[in-house]
């Protein structure tokens, strides 16, 4: 099987959206991840169509994909309020549809938080949020991924029958699949520094929910002990995870061939292309 790495990075907008793209070029990125807006606040307005215009013409000059769009922090799709989860549900719609009118392929969530409440009706709430948000946003072509999580506090998304309940009970759409991010399963407590620990997970996620929704892999190390459930990232290498962990998991002929993007701490660029060549120097395939 021949294999070529797809990899890139989390790439501020810093500017105008599109800018991102020329960053990611420069770090030698040919996939990237971006917030299409301010991940920390409600959302403030719309992206100018000609800035629309001008990032899909330049995504395509620069043969990066896929590209993918992180949902905003602020987003709550299990939230315990009703206030806070009609507000999740209207931003969400149109987060989704403006990830539509930019052309990415997917838009990554984390699952969300039932503080105050049972994870059973948060993933209820999810089911419910969802269901509303896909039928507002039905022509919109790209692909919503639930990202894992570490299991710190009320989050969920720690273990893969979390994604199993909210497909079921959203009829197994073919417009959600899943993202997995590789510090968040170390610290649920999935022991993928071993070769078996990673195949067991593998296993588990075909089992739950099929490896085929599989679309994305967020590459990040973490300092953080095996089942810590704390979302502390690090340097690919440098953590508990470890360059033989992370040679399993670029290398894995279920993983090998799906974008992985970084969200390694950074205070400048070359921190990005630090990591971005121990990455490479890991993979045996072509770059």
């Amino acid at each position: 099987m021949i294999k070529t790495l797809k990899l890139g990075c989390q790439v501020s907008i810093a500017g105008k959206i599109y800018d991102a793209i020329e960053r990611a070029s420069h770090l030698g990125c040919n996939t990237m991840q971006i917030f299409a807006r301010n991940p920390r606040q409600w959302r403030k307005g719309c992206l100018a169509e000609e800035d629309i215009k001008i990032f899909k013409e330049k995504v395509k000059i620069a043969n990066i994909k896929p590209v993918v769009v992180h949902i905003p922090y602020t987003l709550n799709l299990a939230a315990t309020k009703e206030s806070f989860h009609k507000i999740t549900i209207r931003e969400f719609t149109q987060d989704l549809l403006e990830a539509d009118k930019l052309g990415v392929e997917h838009l990554v969530t984390h699952m969300g938080s039932y503080k105050g409440s049972t994870e059973e009706k948060g993933l209820l709430k999810i089911v419910k949020a969802l269901k509303k948000i896909l039928a507002a946003a039905n022509e919109a072509k790209t692909m919503l991924l639930l990202e894992n999580t570490s299991g710190s506090g009320s989050w969920l998304g720690y273990k893969f029958s979390h994604h199993k309940f909210i497909l079921e009970g959203l009829n197994w759409p073919q417009n959600i699949g899943l993202c997995l991010d590789t510090a968040h399963c170390f610290a649920a407590g999935y022991a993928i520094d071993s070769q078996s620990g990673l195949d067991e997970l593998i296993a588990e996620i075909d089992e739950q929910v099929g490896l085929e929704r599989l679309k994305v892999i967020h590459l990040n190390d973490t300092r953080e002990k095996l089942g810590s459930l704390k979302d502390r990232h690090c340097d690919i290498g440098r953590g508990n995870i470890g360059k033989k962990g992370f040679h399993s998991i670029v290398n894995h002929p279920a993983l090998c061939n799906l974008p992985f993007i970084l969200e390694t701490p950074k205070d400048n660029e070359e921190d990005d292309l630090r990591n971005i060549a121990v990455v490479k120097e890991l993979y045996d395939g072509i770059l």
